[in-house]
């Protein structure tokens, strides 16, 4: 099966599953709904984790895309130190969510929420300037692939098959320099996503972030399977321009919800725009987070400002290197 050939069969699952929940609405499902939120945080949720995880898929294609014929066996301890990544990730999840749960017995409820959504909301702000970053991803990837290479190289295992003798210390700090380059790319993502998904679970509870997480990673493990199983080229640039995409639109919904969640904990004040109050529907509120007032689309105004600003600085240096 090609790459083009399992993109479609996705497009085409995802049209089942929203002619499914169409039939099963009769009709276009009511955002107004009860649970409708929840089902916005699913969807949140599930963007972010798949998009960290293609950023680790990347990763980790990019230093094993050498490791074939005689230097194959080098994969498994980076795929050791990937999945010694995945456990810390769920250990850290419990500490995070320990620590939390203490706070939440001193601290009110409301200045809680507010906290850690203003650590979500830098935690996304990071993640859209480094994906707007074209330095960042030659950086972050080359770095990973000059340390590979000089392991290899330290090693003097270049060319020489995995089972021949390369001195029990210099192959014991190559397994080991592997596994760390492995923990390394997938657990910078992971507490990425940790630190992000705690203003959710303090909102909507575990159940909620469990089931976007879930979808986040059975869409990285079709793109993981499709890269290291079927060794299949996917336009890997697409996905990461249509995850940016929908992460901006997750970016100005949590920037609004943050907003309306700081008014509420009396952070900042309310001033309501009387003239937009009876233009934006309730639906709009609950799926957008797009409140008639001056904070609110004042914060969505300049987070998508800054957005589009770190890109067009961005490209701005990259053409000025060029022309140098």
């Amino acid at each position: 099966m090609s790459a083009r050939a399992a993109f479609l069969l996705g497009v085409l699952a995802v049209a089942a599953v929203l002619a499914w929940q169409a039939f099963a609405a009769r009709g276009a499902p009511d955002p107004a709904a009860a649970g409708g939120s929840a089902l916005v945080a699913v969807f949140d949720v599930g963007v972010l984790t798949f998009r960290e995880g293609l950023e680790c898929i990347l990763v980790l294609a990019a230093i094993t895309a050498s490791m074939v014929g005689s230097e194959q066996p080098y994969r498994r301890p980076v795929a050791a130190g990937a999945a010694a990544a995945f456990g810390a990730t769920v250990a850290t999840w419990f500490v995070a969510a320990g620590i939390l749960g203490r706070l939440s017995e001193s601290v009110p409820a409301l200045d809680l929420q507010a906290a850690t959504g203003l650590l979500a909301i830098l935690v996304l702000l990071l993640v859209m300037n480094w994906f707007f970053h074209k330095v960042y991803w030659t950086g972050w990837i080359g770095a990973h692939t000059r340390r590979k290479k000089a392991l290899m190289a330290g090693a003097g295992v270049a060319g020489r098959r995995a089972d021949e003798p390369a001195g029990a210390i210099t192959r014991r700090r190559l397994l080991w320099g592997l596994a760390l380059l492995g923990f390394t790319s997938l657990y910078r993502e992971g507490f990425e996503v940790v630190l992000f998904l705690q203003s959710y679970r303090l909102q909507l509870g575990n159940r909620i972030v469990l089931r976007g997480v879930t979808v986040g990673l059975a869409l990285t493990a079709v793109v993981g399977v499709l890269t290291f199983v079927a060794q299949r080229r996917l336009p890997y640039r697409r996905m990461l321009v249509l995850t940016g995409v929908l992460l901006g639109g997750v970016l100005l919904v949590m920037v609004g919800e943050q907003a309306q969640e700081m008014q509420l904990a009396h952070w900042i004040p309310t001033t309501t725009i009387g003239g937009l109050r009876a233009l934006i529907p309730g639906w709009a509120e609950l799926w957008f987070s797009v409140f008639p007032t001056v904070q609110t689309l004042g914060a969505q105004l300049a987070a998508g400002l800054l957005v589009i600003g770190s890109y067009a600085v961005a490209r701005s240096r990259v053409a000025a290197r060029a022309e140098a």
